[in-house]
């Protein structure tokens, strides 16, 4: 940035040089000049070798001893025979264990696919498959599933437990500290991939979503201008979210780009995050909807000192007001809400703490565009709209993705001349606000997990004696959107028995939570289902508002 042109620009607002000069500096301290999520981490470790990283369980690790593992990951990587490029997956929960393979694949330059540990076998499967993965490292609670479908899976030449196992697998720690503890210092490239994520696919297939250096580097840039002010090293930073998701992954980076102390926790457990929000003096944490509500629902919310929490950041799902505004008052700390999808590393627009002031009457809103991130609404011939006008949500900047992996056309379809389609409708409000208004695409969230009506229709129709089947979500208190199956019949089915058929298909929170009975599903004369008709019953004085 040029000084002269921040001497006038800010005397015109009467602030003094040395002032922003200063802002400038404690964020070029914060983020260093680095084209690559390696080189930042590697910043970082040499900024504060000794500082704590993490705390797992009865683990606890410094940001020298993350290093060194990840060092020892990245030169076993290499010597299973992967190259630069190589799809290494991970079927796990959170642990630190999971940092380390992070960082010891981007040192490797391969590339790491998180894999949703909700899955079902035939889902990961093709998960496994469509992204061609090497080696795979798997937690205990999936040996069995993994067992299952081992010679459905042959591009995997290497599975890796998390933890000792019966089968005849080598186990993380002896397979990591019988390599070198040396850093393979590969050269990285701002356009390599890093991470490829699978999303709920439209056609009933997920899609994987390549994010490279640039979009996370520039991701972390932007979180610093906004949110990420306030943090600073030795931070108490809660991860709790899903690693396989953007939001934790995300949260996993940030945490080491800030230096921050990182208490980590398999999956969410309100009672264990409320106890540890006391006894760790938690200050940061990224919390979807449902999250929020079972926490101040818990009966020690009551009593729980809160007094460390200094933000919580939360999107991923519809949330009520009321609850929203009860969450606020009970943990007396600052809210920003995020809108963002895998697709955009998780950024697109946010809304400050100061705008969740309800006299603001912004609370339907997901805020404004975060910085250097462009934002439109257009119709369906791609006209841009004017304020108050709802059509689809396009973004556009360094944080969009590289593209789905072996899609080219969906690519073409989703990102054109840069821009991409989100697939949701919003519009804009006189000030600039981002309002969602509903999903063009039918996706449903429910409880911050995306769920593709095609993917469950597919599932029902396996079985024989469903002739037609549509989903749709419908209002729920506690996950935001639950997931409805309206099927036609040619046999009389109970609920509980179609329920349980779609449970050995896919994974659990895709499978319809009841079902209706119907002799006909509504269609356009072109066959399409008609699922806003569907929904009307069930929105009927309820504003379908995502957030």
């Amino acid at each position: 940035m040029r000084k002269d042109f921040v001497d006038n620009v800010f005397h015109e607002l009467g602030t003094k040089i040395t002032v922003i000069e200063g802002y400038l500096q404690a964020m070029m301290d914060n983020f260093p000049e680095k084209d690559t999520l390696v080189d930042v981490f590697r910043w970082r470790v040499e900024k504060t070798p000794n500082a704590l990283f993490s705390k797992f369980q009865e683990r606890e690790l410094t940001y020298s001893d993350l290093d060194n593992n990840a060092n020892k990951v990245s030169q076993g990587i290499i010597n299973e025979g992967c190259n630069p490029d190589s799809r290494v997956a991970f079927l796990a929960k959170n642990s630190d264990h999971f940092c380390e393979f992070l960082y010891g694949t981007m040192k490797s330059r391969t590339v790491c696919v998180g894999i949703n540990w909700r899955l079902a076998p035939p889902e990961v499967s093709y998960v496994l498959n469509d992204s061609k993965s090497e080696i795979l490292f798997v937690g205990p609670e999936f040996y069995d599933l993994i067992k299952e479908i081992k010679d459905e899976i042959p591009t995997v030449k290497k599975i890796i437990t998390m933890e000792e196992s019966s089968f005849d697998w080598e186990d993380y720690v002896t397979w990591r500290d019988r390599n070198e503890n040396k850093d393979p210092n590969l050269k990285s490239n701002p356009n390599d991939d890093i991470i490829q994520m699978y999303t709920s696919g439209t056609t009933g297939y997920p899609k994987g979503v390549q994010l490279t250096n640039k979009n996370f580097v520039e991701a972390q840039k932007t979180v610093l201008q906004v949110w990420g002010k306030d943090w600073h090293e030795g931070s108490v930073n809660l991860i709790c979210s899903p690693i396989f998701h953007a939001a934790g992954a995300n949260m996993v980076v940030i945490g080491i780009v800030f230096g921050c102390t990182n208490i980590i926790i398999p999956e969410v457990d309100p009672e264990l995050i409320l106890s540890l929000v006391e006894k760790e003096k938690i200050e940061l944490a990224l919390l979807v909807p449902a999250v929020i509500l079972f926490l101040i629902q818990h009966p020690k919310a009551k009593t729980t000192d809160f007094s460390s929490l200094r933000q919580i950041i939360y999107g991923a799902s519809p949330i009520a007001e009321d609850t929203l505004l009860k969450a606020i008052d009970i943990m007396g700390c600052d809210f920003w809400q995020v809108y963002g999808l895998t697709e955009t590393t998780g950024l697109g627009a946010t809304m400050s703490p100061q705008d969740h002031d309800p006299k603001k009457g912004k609370l339907r809103s997901c805020g404004k565009a975060y910085p250097g991130i462009d934002v439109k609404i257009v119709d369906e011939q791609n006209n841009e709209l004017p304020v108050g006008s709802v059509g689809e949500i396009l973004l556009k900047g360094d944080i969009i993705m590289k593209g789905y992996w072996n899609k080219p056309e969906a690519n073409k379809e989703s990102i054109v001349n840069g821009w991409f389609y989100t697939g949701d409708a919003g519009y804009f409000d006189d000030e600039g606000f981002l309002y969602i208004h509903d999903r063009v695409k039918d996706m449903i969230v429910s409880g911050g997990e995306n769920v593709y009506p095609a993917e469950v229709e597919n599932a029902l129709m396996a079985h024989e004696n469903i002739s037609d089947a549509a989903v749709i979500g419908i209002p729920d208190d506690k996950w935001g959107e639950a997931v409805k199956g309206i099927i036609v019949a040619n046999k009389d089915l109970s609920e509980d028995e179609i329920i349980e058929f779609v449970k050995t298909k896919i994974a659990g929170y895709k499978c319809p939570k009841s079902i209706d009975f119907i002799k006909e599903l509504p269609r356009n004369p072109g066959g399409k289902i008609l699922r806003r008709e569907l929904r009307v019953p069930y929105w009927k004085g309820r504003d379908r508002n995502v957030s």
